[in-house]
């Protein structure tokens, strides 16, 4: 294997391993035992609020701190080493989730954000490191690449996981119960070894405006830098541009992928089913995520993001009015087939927006809006399906009637998130791709000079 390709493995390898994560935890088993473990005795809406809110907290903290992380990271040579403190973060917290006992929602919440933060946190850094590992000719498969290992990686553990809960006994496991306890262990160990790799295989080449590795001077120049890039932006019109559109429709994205599971619960679909779907999305993504990079590499970027906007907003509006257990297996299919496509080709257009001896910071401003995008989806639902059932519910009602209104208010709730997918489209048509470019190359030029 040559140097440049065992970089670029390398560099995808992190996303196989901190992608356990995102499958087991984040879009699976946390929001399923949270609902029936964490938060047991409470009704569905309040339950989705709290799940929604301890997620929208913990993506403030990681949007407030993602442009000084990332525009450190370019004023020192630590992209690795502050990838490897947040990603231990993250395992770290992860393995706390066992501890956490039967009823004690707050300090579920509470250890989950925080491994959202180390779990978001690393990937400042993993992102900023892209430009170590290709060129501008290869970074849609690339950065493909590296989601396509994500889907498999996480689907992998995920369907150990999934065959640990169903099949506890066979583990040697009491219940389901103790099988998601140990599933969130087996993703610490899995993010945490596979982790290695990535270390040991990816260069970190030097950024032409780094300063002295003294630990103050880097900090210090990292918050001065971050306090420039906004007067920087000003002169990016295309970069401005193109970041409120990603806030608008990745929100909508990772609302869908945080709180999927949730919302099936919501409208009485079995948990196994739920789970099943996810495992669906998981395996159709890998080879979606594939082939998306492909189509931005060899077709047009612009027109696939676009392709994976309509399709989303064809799935917001059928997973409104779905009912059957097999629609959520069709959606699941669905939006595997364009989850890691929109974010692959994302943050490769991106790329071409940027200027490259600058990539730590501008990431940084990149994963903050897409972040402060992730605040507003769940908390959206979580807030709009508590009012729906206030609105709905009849006075006196019976249990019968209580379930039906709460199914309605988690109908509108997820209802609410098109109008994002609808704006983000919107604000996307005006990014001119040429003009971004020559805005980036010269502000890299002066920046040299």
């Amino acid at each position: 294997m040559t140097k440049e390709k065992k970089a670029v493995w390398g560099w995808a390898m992190y996303d196989w391993a901190n992608s356990a994560f995102a499958t087991t935890v984040m879009a699976g088993f946390f929001p399923l035992f949270f609902k029936h473990y964490w938060s047991a005795g409470a009704d569905i809406n309040t339950s989705t609020a709290q799940l929604g809110i301890g997620n929208s907290i913990a993506s403030l903290i990681v949007a407030l701190m993602a442009p000084v992380l990332g525009a450190i990271a370019d004023k020192g040579t630590k992209k690795k080493k502050f990838l490897i403190f947040f990603a231990y973060l993250g395992v770290l917290m992860t393995a706390g989730l066992f501890l956490v006992q039967e009823g004690s929602w707050g300090w579920a919440i509470f250890i989950y954000a925080m491994g959202i933060i180390g779990f978001s946190g690393a990937n400042i850094f993993y992102d900023s490191l892209l430009p170590s590992v290709t060129g501008e000719d290869k970074v849609d498969y690339v950065s493909g690449l590296g989601f396509a290992m994500g889907y498999l990686g996480g689907g992998l553990l995920f369907l150990i996981n999934v065959l640990m809960y169903q099949m506890p006994e066979a583990f040697g496991l009491a219940n389901g119960e103790q099988a998601v306890l140990f599933s969130f262990l087996s993703v610490a160990v899995w993010w945490g070894l596979f982790t290695l790799i990535t270390i040991f295989w990816v260069p970190e080449v030097k950024s032409s405006t780094a300063v002295t590795d003294d630990s103050e001077s880097y900090i210090i120049a990292g918050f001065q830098q971050f306090l420039s890039t906004f007067k920087k932006v000003r002169h990016l019109k295309m970069v401005f541009l193109f970041l409120l559109a990603y806030w608008f429709y990745i929100d909508g994205v990772d609302t869908i992928i945080r709180m999927a599971v949730d919302y099936g619960m919501s409208l009485g679909f079995d948990s196994s089913d739920l789970i099943i779907a996810l495992l669906i999305t998981q395996f159709v993504g890998f080879p979606a995520a594939l082939i998306f990079g492909k189509l931005g590499q060899d077709w047009s970027v612009r027109k696939s993001i676009y392709i994976a906007i309509g399709v989303y907003i064809f799935v917001t509006i059928w997973g409104v009015q779905m009912t059957q257990r097999h629609e959520f297996y069709i959606l699941a299919i669905v939006i595997g087939l364009v989850q890691g496509g929109i974010q692959a080709l994302s943050r490769s257009y991106y790329f071409r927006l940027i200027p490259k001896n600058q990539a730590g910071e501008f990431y940084g401003f990149y994963n903050m809006l897409g972040k402060f995008a992730a605040i507003i989806g769940p908390a959206l639902i979580g807030l709009v399906g508590l009012v729906a059932r206030r609105i709905l519910m009849p006075p006196s009602p019976t249990e019968e009637q209580m379930f039906e209104v709460g199914q309605i208010a988690a109908r509108w709730g997820i209802g609410s998130i098109i109008i994002l997918f609808v704006i983000g489209g919107v604000l996307f048509y005006f990014v001119d791709e040429e003009e971004g470019r020559k805005q980036a190359e010269l502000l890299e030029q002066n920046s040299v000079g």
